[in-house]
């Protein structure tokens, strides 16, 4: 009885767990600014080898 109890008292997991949601979300929201600024920077380039031919 006293290690279940000990096991539902043990909050190491959920603290774990919270931390890869926060990765996660951090993930994100790189993986959209990468991609925003990739785009832009795409239309740049084509901008300036359009105007260098």
């Amino acid at each position: 009885m006293k290690m279940l109890r000990k096991f539902l008292a043990d909050e190491t997991a959920a603290t774990a767990i919270e931390y890869g949601l926060i990765a996660a979300g951090i993930a994100v929201v790189i993986i959209s600014a990468v991609k925003g600024v990739g785009t832009k920077l795409s239309g740049t380039f084509s901008t300036i080898s359009t105007s260098l031919k």
